[in-house]
Protein backbone atom coordinates (compact mmCIF):
# COMPACT_ATOMS: atom_id res chain seq x y z
CA UNK A 1 0.00 0.00 0.00
CA UNK A 2 1.29 3.80 -0.67
CA UNK A 3 1.13 6.39 1.25
CA UNK A 4 -1.79 8.09 -0.34
CA UNK A 5 -4.12 9.82 2.06
CA UNK A 6 -7.56 7.53 2.87
CA UNK A 7 -9.11 10.93 2.87
CA UNK A 8 -8.08 11.77 -0.40
CA UNK A 9 -9.46 8.24 -1.85
CA UNK A 10 -12.51 8.54 0.01
CA UNK A 11 -13.33 12.35 -1.04
CA UNK A 12 -12.25 12.40 -4.71
CA UNK A 13 -12.52 7.76 -5.20
CA UNK A 14 -10.72 7.73 -8.27
CA UNK A 15 -7.48 6.20 -6.62
CA UNK A 16 -8.85 3.93 -4.33
CA UNK A 17 -6.35 2.54 -2.33
CA UNK A 18 -7.25 -1.07 -0.62
CA UNK A 19 -9.01 -3.85 -2.43
CA UNK A 20 -12.58 -3.30 -2.72
CA UNK A 21 -13.67 -7.59 -3.13
CA UNK A 22 -15.45 -6.80 0.40
CA UNK A 23 -17.85 -4.34 -1.39
CA UNK A 24 -18.69 -6.41 -4.09
CA UNK A 25 -22.46 -7.00 -4.59
CA UNK A 26 -24.80 -9.60 -6.40
CA UNK A 27 -25.83 -7.57 -9.47
CA UNK A 28 -29.63 -6.85 -9.32
CA UNK A 29 -31.75 -8.80 -12.35
CA UNK A 30 -32.57 -6.55 -15.01
CA UNK A 31 -34.23 -6.29 -18.31
CA UNK A 32 -32.92 -5.03 -21.18
CA UNK A 33 -34.56 -3.55 -24.18
CA UNK A 34 -32.72 -3.86 -27.58
CA UNK A 35 -34.72 -1.51 -29.09
CA UNK A 36 -33.20 1.13 -27.90
CA UNK A 37 -29.53 0.04 -28.72
CA UNK A 38 -26.57 -2.51 -27.68
CA UNK A 39 -23.86 -2.09 -25.92
CA UNK A 40 -20.44 -4.37 -27.91
CA UNK A 41 -17.33 -4.88 -27.21
CA UNK A 42 -14.82 -2.99 -29.29
CA UNK A 43 -10.99 -2.27 -29.62
CA UNK A 44 -8.72 -2.44 -27.02
CA UNK A 45 -6.55 1.30 -25.93
CA UNK A 46 -2.72 0.84 -26.09
CA UNK A 47 -2.67 1.57 -22.26
CA UNK A 48 -5.19 -0.21 -19.43
CA UNK A 49 -6.85 3.42 -17.69
CA UNK A 50 -9.11 4.54 -15.12
CA UNK A 51 -9.02 8.78 -14.11
CA UNK A 52 -8.42 9.91 -18.10
CA UNK A 53 -9.39 12.54 -20.35
CA UNK A 54 -11.53 11.70 -23.49
CA UNK A 55 -12.12 14.33 -26.16
CA UNK A 56 -13.53 14.29 -29.45
CA UNK A 57 -11.67 16.02 -31.67
CA UNK A 58 -13.16 18.36 -34.90
CA UNK A 59 -11.77 15.60 -37.16
CA UNK A 60 -14.22 13.04 -35.50
CA UNK A 61 -11.34 11.33 -33.89
CA UNK A 62 -11.22 11.04 -29.90
CA UNK A 63 -8.11 11.92 -27.63
CA UNK A 64 -7.61 10.04 -24.86
CA UNK A 65 -4.97 11.02 -22.16
CA UNK A 66 -3.39 10.78 -19.02
CA UNK A 67 -5.01 8.58 -16.24
CA UNK A 68 -3.57 5.19 -14.50
CA UNK A 69 -3.10 1.74 -14.47
CA UNK A 70 -2.75 1.26 -11.11
CA UNK A 71 -2.64 3.60 -8.03
CA UNK A 72 0.88 5.23 -8.37
CA UNK A 73 1.67 3.67 -12.06
CA UNK A 74 0.06 7.39 -13.59
CA UNK A 75 0.41 8.15 -17.71
CA UNK A 76 1.88 10.86 -19.74
CA UNK A 77 1.27 9.18 -22.55
CA UNK A 78 -1.98 9.98 -24.92
CA UNK A 79 -3.60 7.80 -27.39
CA UNK A 80 -5.69 8.85 -30.17
CA UNK A 81 -8.95 6.85 -31.74
CA UNK A 82 -10.20 6.84 -35.18
CA UNK A 83 -13.72 5.66 -35.61
CA UNK A 84 -13.15 5.19 -39.44
CA UNK A 85 -10.66 2.40 -38.66
CA UNK A 86 -11.58 1.48 -35.24
CA UNK A 87 -7.92 1.54 -34.18
CA UNK A 88 -6.08 3.47 -30.94
CA UNK A 89 -2.80 5.08 -32.19
CA UNK A 90 0.02 6.71 -30.19
CA UNK A 91 0.33 10.67 -29.80
CA UNK A 92 2.96 12.79 -27.98
CA UNK A 93 3.19 12.62 -24.45
CA UNK A 94 1.82 14.79 -21.97
CA UNK A 95 4.39 16.86 -19.98
CA UNK A 96 3.57 15.41 -16.80
CA UNK A 97 1.98 11.76 -15.88
CA UNK A 98 -1.46 13.00 -14.46
CA UNK A 99 -4.58 11.04 -12.92
CA UNK A 100 -8.27 12.35 -12.79
CA UNK A 101 -7.54 15.67 -14.84
CA UNK A 102 -10.16 17.19 -16.81
CA UNK A 103 -10.46 18.11 -20.63
CA UNK A 104 -12.20 21.12 -22.89
CA UNK A 105 -12.36 21.12 -26.05
CA UNK A 106 -11.77 24.73 -27.20
CA UNK A 107 -12.85 27.00 -29.71
CA UNK A 108 -9.51 26.88 -31.29
CA UNK A 109 -10.07 22.78 -32.08
CA UNK A 110 -6.84 22.73 -29.52
CA UNK A 111 -7.37 20.51 -26.19
CA UNK A 112 -7.24 22.21 -22.87
CA UNK A 113 -5.69 19.57 -19.91
CA UNK A 114 -5.26 21.18 -16.42
CA UNK A 115 -5.42 19.57 -12.86
CA UNK A 116 -5.32 16.49 -11.50
CA UNK A 117 -2.92 14.31 -9.31
CA UNK A 118 1.01 14.10 -10.36
CA UNK A 119 2.57 11.81 -7.59
CA UNK A 120 1.16 12.40 -4.54
CA UNK A 121 0.19 15.97 -5.07
CA UNK A 122 -2.51 18.18 -7.14
CA UNK A 123 -0.78 20.02 -9.73
CA UNK A 124 -2.10 23.72 -11.22
CA UNK A 125 -0.35 23.13 -14.71
CA UNK A 126 -1.85 23.27 -17.37
CA UNK A 127 -1.69 21.54 -21.26
CA UNK A 128 -3.11 22.29 -25.00
CA UNK A 129 -2.97 19.20 -27.09
CA UNK A 130 -2.61 20.54 -30.65
CA UNK A 131 -4.58 18.04 -33.32
CA UNK A 132 -2.26 19.91 -35.62
CA UNK A 133 0.78 18.74 -34.41
CA UNK A 134 0.05 16.16 -32.13
CA UNK A 135 2.03 17.39 -29.45
CA UNK A 136 1.26 19.06 -25.80
CA UNK A 137 2.64 22.69 -24.90
CA UNK A 138 2.42 23.52 -21.27
CA UNK A 139 0.30 26.39 -21.36
CA UNK A 140 0.42 28.55 -17.63
CA UNK A 141 -0.64 27.50 -14.66
CA UNK A 142 -4.29 27.68 -12.49
CA UNK A 143 -4.71 29.94 -9.84
CA UNK A 144 -4.61 26.96 -7.51
CA UNK A 145 -3.98 23.35 -7.72
CA UNK A 146 -6.71 21.16 -8.49
CA UNK A 147 -7.69 17.30 -9.08
CA UNK A 148 -11.34 16.60 -10.73
CA UNK A 149 -12.61 20.16 -10.55
CA UNK A 150 -15.14 21.26 -13.29
CA UNK A 151 -14.41 23.00 -16.46
CA UNK A 152 -17.42 23.94 -18.89
CA UNK A 153 -16.94 26.18 -21.53
CA UNK A 154 -18.48 29.14 -21.93
CA UNK A 155 -20.49 30.51 -25.24
CA UNK A 156 -17.79 33.32 -25.12
CA UNK A 157 -15.11 30.55 -25.63
CA UNK A 158 -14.15 31.23 -22.05
CA UNK A 159 -13.54 28.01 -19.44
CA UNK A 160 -15.13 27.81 -16.00
CA UNK A 161 -12.82 26.50 -13.54
CA UNK A 162 -14.61 25.50 -10.37
CA UNK A 163 -13.68 23.40 -6.88
CA UNK A 164 -11.67 19.95 -7.35
CA UNK A 165 -9.28 18.30 -4.71
CA UNK A 166 -7.17 21.14 -2.77
CA UNK A 167 -3.46 21.06 -2.51
CA UNK A 168 -3.55 18.12 0.16
CA UNK A 169 -6.00 16.21 -1.00
CA UNK A 170 -7.94 16.91 2.13
CA UNK A 171 -11.18 18.32 0.72
CA UNK A 172 -13.23 19.89 -2.30
CA UNK A 173 -11.94 23.72 -2.99
CA UNK A 174 -14.72 26.84 -2.76
CA UNK A 175 -12.22 28.29 -5.14
CA UNK A 176 -13.15 29.26 -8.75
CA UNK A 177 -11.71 30.73 -11.86
CA UNK A 178 -11.65 31.36 -15.26
CA UNK A 179 -9.23 31.31 -18.04
CA UNK A 180 -9.02 33.46 -21.21
CA UNK A 181 -7.94 30.87 -24.21
CA UNK A 182 -6.63 34.10 -26.17
CA UNK A 183 -4.37 35.20 -23.94
CA UNK A 184 -3.62 31.95 -21.52
CA UNK A 185 -4.62 34.45 -18.52
CA UNK A 186 -6.10 32.43 -15.79
CA UNK A 187 -8.65 35.07 -14.13
CA UNK A 188 -9.73 34.37 -10.59
CA UNK A 189 -13.43 34.47 -9.39
CA UNK A 190 -15.28 35.13 -6.19
CA UNK A 191 -15.73 31.78 -4.62
CA UNK A 192 -18.48 29.21 -4.88
CA UNK A 193 -20.41 29.07 -1.67
CA UNK A 194 -19.53 25.68 -0.69
CA UNK A 195 -16.51 23.70 -1.11
CA UNK A 196 -16.73 20.48 -4.11
CA UNK A 197 -14.96 17.93 -5.54
CA UNK A 198 -16.62 14.82 -7.40
CA UNK A 199 -19.44 17.83 -8.45
CA UNK A 200 -20.89 18.34 -11.97
CA UNK A 201 -21.30 21.30 -13.81
CA UNK A 202 -23.72 21.75 -16.63
CA UNK A 203 -24.19 24.71 -18.91
CA UNK A 204 -27.75 25.93 -19.30
CA UNK A 205 -29.30 27.11 -22.06
CA UNK A 206 -29.16 30.59 -21.28
CA UNK A 207 -25.47 30.13 -20.61
CA UNK A 208 -25.18 29.88 -17.24
CA UNK A 209 -23.94 26.95 -15.35
CA UNK A 210 -25.37 25.20 -12.66
CA UNK A 211 -22.76 23.55 -9.95
CA UNK A 212 -24.45 20.46 -8.30
CA UNK A 213 -23.30 18.24 -5.36
CA UNK A 214 -19.70 17.02 -4.37
CA UNK A 215 -18.21 16.81 -1.48
CA UNK A 216 -16.05 20.20 0.59
CA UNK A 217 -16.53 19.11 4.58
CA UNK A 218 -18.89 16.73 3.82
CA UNK A 219 -21.01 15.63 1.08
CA UNK A 220 -23.00 18.33 -0.43
CA UNK A 221 -27.02 18.41 -1.27
CA UNK A 222 -26.61 22.00 -2.67
CA UNK A 223 -26.73 23.38 -5.49
CA UNK A 224 -25.35 26.99 -7.01
CA UNK A 225 -25.61 28.80 -10.52
CA UNK A 226 -22.84 30.73 -12.24
CA UNK A 227 -23.73 33.81 -14.47
CA UNK A 228 -20.85 34.99 -16.58
CA UNK A 229 -22.68 38.36 -16.11
CA UNK A 230 -22.39 39.23 -12.95
CA UNK A 231 -18.89 36.59 -12.65
CA UNK A 232 -20.59 35.07 -9.01
CA UNK A 233 -22.09 32.00 -8.38
CA UNK A 234 -25.74 32.30 -6.88
CA UNK A 235 -27.26 29.53 -4.76
CA UNK A 236 -30.33 27.27 -6.22
CA UNK A 237 -32.49 25.05 -5.03
CA UNK A 238 -31.32 21.78 -3.04
CA UNK A 239 -31.15 18.36 -3.98
CA UNK A 240 -33.57 15.93 -2.70
CA UNK A 241 -30.57 13.18 -2.02
CA UNK A 242 -26.82 14.55 -1.27
CA UNK A 243 -24.43 12.89 -3.65
CA UNK A 244 -21.34 13.15 -5.63
CA UNK A 245 -19.26 11.14 -7.82
CA UNK A 246 -22.81 11.63 -10.11
CA UNK A 247 -23.39 12.36 -13.74
CA UNK A 248 -26.00 15.31 -15.01
CA UNK A 249 -27.01 16.41 -18.42
CA UNK A 250 -28.90 18.78 -20.06
CA UNK A 251 -32.29 17.59 -21.58
CA UNK A 252 -33.59 19.15 -24.64
CA UNK A 253 -36.12 20.93 -22.85
CA UNK A 254 -33.42 22.81 -20.88
CA UNK A 255 -34.05 20.70 -17.27
CA UNK A 256 -31.27 18.79 -16.52
CA UNK A 257 -31.07 15.17 -14.75
CA UNK A 258 -29.14 13.99 -11.82
CA UNK A 259 -28.19 10.55 -11.29
CA UNK A 260 -26.36 8.00 -9.28
CA UNK A 261 -23.73 8.87 -7.46
CA UNK A 262 -23.08 8.11 -3.39
CA UNK A 263 -23.32 9.49 -0.19
CA UNK A 264 -20.32 10.41 2.67
CA UNK A 265 -20.43 6.08 3.18
CA UNK A 266 -18.79 5.93 -0.48
CA UNK A 267 -18.72 2.28 -1.99
CA UNK A 268 -21.27 1.88 0.54
CA UNK A 269 -23.49 4.53 0.14
CA UNK A 270 -24.20 4.16 -4.05
CA UNK A 271 -27.44 5.78 -4.97
CA UNK A 272 -30.08 4.67 -7.85
CA UNK A 273 -32.13 7.92 -7.31
CA UNK A 274 -32.07 10.39 -10.31
CA UNK A 275 -33.94 13.94 -10.26
CA UNK A 276 -34.39 16.63 -12.71
CA UNK A 277 -33.57 20.57 -12.22
CA UNK A 278 -35.78 22.90 -13.64
CA UNK A 279 -34.06 26.52 -14.15
CA UNK A 280 -37.57 27.99 -14.43
CA UNK A 281 -39.01 27.15 -11.07
CA UNK A 282 -35.04 26.83 -9.61
CA UNK A 283 -36.29 23.32 -8.02
CA UNK A 284 -35.24 19.67 -8.22
CA UNK A 285 -37.67 17.23 -8.42
CA UNK A 286 -37.59 13.12 -8.35
CA UNK A 287 -37.84 11.08 -11.28
CA UNK A 288 -38.18 7.24 -11.71
CA UNK A 289 -34.54 5.78 -10.24
CA UNK A 290 -31.90 3.82 -12.31
CA UNK A 291 -32.52 0.33 -13.18
CA UNK A 292 -28.72 -0.14 -11.02
CA UNK A 293 -26.77 1.96 -8.26
CA UNK A 294 -24.10 3.83 -9.59
CA UNK A 295 -21.10 6.02 -8.75
CA UNK A 296 -17.82 7.29 -9.76
CA UNK A 297 -19.64 7.64 -13.27
CA UNK A 298 -18.69 9.88 -16.08
CA UNK A 299 -19.31 13.52 -15.25
CA UNK A 300 -21.78 14.42 -18.25
CA UNK A 301 -23.86 11.44 -18.98
CA UNK A 302 -24.29 11.76 -22.95
CA UNK A 303 -27.06 13.24 -24.90
CA UNK A 304 -28.20 11.34 -28.08
CA UNK A 305 -29.51 12.67 -31.27
CA UNK A 306 -32.71 10.86 -30.25
CA UNK A 307 -33.02 12.80 -27.06
CA UNK A 308 -32.41 10.14 -24.62
CA UNK A 309 -29.71 10.42 -22.20
CA UNK A 310 -27.21 7.32 -22.12
CA UNK A 311 -25.68 6.73 -18.53
CA UNK A 312 -23.12 4.38 -18.35
CA UNK A 313 -20.09 2.76 -15.37
CA UNK A 314 -20.23 1.92 -12.31
CA UNK A 315 -22.69 -0.72 -13.60
CA UNK A 316 -22.17 -3.69 -16.10
CA UNK A 317 -25.28 -2.23 -17.89
CA UNK A 318 -25.86 1.24 -19.99
CA UNK A 319 -29.35 2.87 -19.50
CA UNK A 320 -31.62 5.21 -21.51
CA UNK A 321 -33.19 8.25 -19.84
CA UNK A 322 -36.33 9.30 -21.71
CA UNK A 323 -37.16 12.92 -20.48
CA UNK A 324 -40.66 12.30 -22.40
CA UNK A 325 -42.13 9.18 -19.48
CA UNK A 326 -39.63 10.57 -16.90
CA UNK A 327 -38.01 6.81 -16.83
CA UNK A 328 -34.99 4.81 -17.44
CA UNK A 329 -34.58 1.67 -19.72
CA UNK A 330 -31.68 -0.91 -19.71
CA UNK A 331 -29.80 -1.17 -23.05
CA UNK A 332 -28.93 -4.48 -24.42
CA UNK A 333 -25.35 -6.05 -24.45
CA UNK A 334 -23.38 -5.71 -21.08
CA UNK A 335 -19.50 -4.34 -19.62
CA UNK A 336 -17.49 -7.39 -18.43
CA UNK A 337 -17.57 -5.49 -15.35
CA UNK A 338 -19.25 -2.48 -13.57
CA UNK A 339 -16.21 -0.26 -14.62
CA UNK A 340 -15.36 3.03 -12.35
CA UNK A 341 -13.92 6.33 -13.78
CA UNK A 342 -14.30 4.85 -17.63
CA UNK A 343 -15.09 7.70 -20.33
CA UNK A 344 -17.83 8.13 -22.82
CA UNK A 345 -17.80 10.00 -25.91
CA UNK A 346 -20.57 10.70 -28.50
CA UNK A 347 -18.88 9.79 -31.77
CA UNK A 348 -19.95 11.68 -34.74
CA UNK A 349 -22.24 8.69 -36.26
CA UNK A 350 -24.16 8.55 -32.78
CA UNK A 351 -22.38 5.65 -31.44
CA UNK A 352 -20.90 6.37 -28.55
CA UNK A 353 -17.10 5.12 -27.17
CA UNK A 354 -17.08 3.65 -23.41
CA UNK A 355 -13.43 3.09 -22.67
CA UNK A 356 -11.65 1.79 -19.51
CA UNK A 357 -12.49 2.52 -15.85
CA UNK A 358 -11.67 0.02 -13.15
CA UNK A 359 -13.66 -2.31 -11.28
CA UNK A 360 -13.36 -3.45 -7.61
CA UNK A 361 -10.02 -3.48 -7.23
CA UNK A 362 -6.93 -0.29 -8.71
CA UNK A 363 -5.99 -2.24 -11.70
CA UNK A 364 -7.32 -0.16 -14.31
CA UNK A 365 -8.40 -2.05 -18.09
CA UNK A 366 -7.72 -1.49 -22.02
CA UNK A 367 -10.92 -2.58 -22.61
CA UNK A 368 -13.70 -0.47 -24.88
CA UNK A 369 -17.40 -0.87 -25.54
CA UNK A 370 -19.35 0.87 -28.21
CA UNK A 371 -23.03 1.74 -27.61
CA UNK A 372 -24.54 1.25 -30.50
CA UNK A 373 -27.79 3.29 -30.94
Amino acid sequence: MTPFRLSMATIVGVILIASFASHARTAPKVVTDRSIGTVRSGSSMLDPRSGHSATLLPDGTVLIAGGMRRNQDFYHSAEIFDPAKNKFQRVGDMALARVGPVAVLLTSGKVLILGGWVGHETTDEVEEYDPATKKFILAGKMTAKRARPSATLLDNGDVLIAGGADSDGAGGVATAELYHPATRVFEALPSMRDGRVAHTATLLSDGRVLIVGGRGAKVNAGAEVYDPRTKKFVATGNLNVERYKHTAALLPDGRVLVAGGSDAHDWNGTTNSAEIYDPATQKFTTTSPLSEARFKLPDEAVLLSSGLVLVAGGAKHAELFDAQTGRFSVAGGELSAPWHYMSETRLRDGRVLLAGGYANNDQATAQTWMYVP
